[in-house]
């Protein structure tokens, strides 16, 4: 994805903290404190434009629901989103997912998604896919124990590392999907690449991974 610089994004994202919380750490093992309620936390990590977290916390309005993008020329987009039609049960986070564990108490997140995240397909890349085990120990560490990994991708080959990867790692894996679009799940909300990649005829693969009892 190349990024467009956005010389205004910081000073926009610091104007609009009801949507974008700057001290995540500050809220570690408090986030129903800070959503006002007892409700479930779900967690995108990679949000980029925010669509899919938006659309979610849309229809889930039960659910809590945090996206963390990295690059703030990206995540202007989801705030411009949310100003144009809020939604009060959502918050982002421009952060490195790298930090995870500083935001998010231990068991505290119950479920996390990672969609169409870069596939870094060179082997020497692979310590900077989301679902490789740098990654998986810190989302073990933040998932409840019946917690859930929601993954979608539109790369074959990532999305069977990933299965290798995340069962390696002791994961259970459900409602794997080798063509979401002309499968019998529900309730999917599709993001923007997805919609992209869907139009064009591409599979999408999906899975569920569950930590193991």
């Amino acid at each position: 994805m190349r990024l467009r610089n956005k010389p205004w994004a910081e000073d926009f994202l610091k104007s609009h903290p009801e949507i974008v919380e700057g001290s995540p750490a500050g809220w570690h093992g408090r986030w129903k404190e800070k959503f006002g309620n007892d409700g479930p936390l779900h967690v995108e990590v990679g949000s980029g434009k925010g669509r899919f977290v938006t659309e979610m916390a849309r229809v889930h309005p039960e659910v809590n629901f945090i996206g963390i993008e990295k690059y703030e020329s990206v995540i202007v987009t989801g705030v411009e989103r949310l100003l144009e039609n809020p939604v009060p049960n959502v918050l982002l986070l421009q952060e490195d997912v790298q930090e995870l564990t500083d935001f998010f108490e231990e068991g505290e997140v119950d479920r996390i998604y990672i969609n169409f995240t870069d596939p870094w397909p060179k082997n020497k890349h692979a310590k900077r896919r989301l679902t490789h085990e740098n990654f998986l120990v810190k989302y073990r560490n933040v998932l409840k124990k019946d917690g859930e990994i929601h993954f979608k991708t539109d790369n074959q080959e990532l999305f069977e590392y990933s299965l290798e990867s995340m069962t390696q790692f002791g994961f259970q894996l459900n409602n794997v999907s080798l063509d979401l679009h002309k499968s019998d799940i529900e309730g999917n909300i599709m993001t923007e690449y997805e919609e992209k990649f869907s139009k064009k005829g591409m599979r999408i693969y999906r899975l569920e991974a569950s930590l193991r009892k």
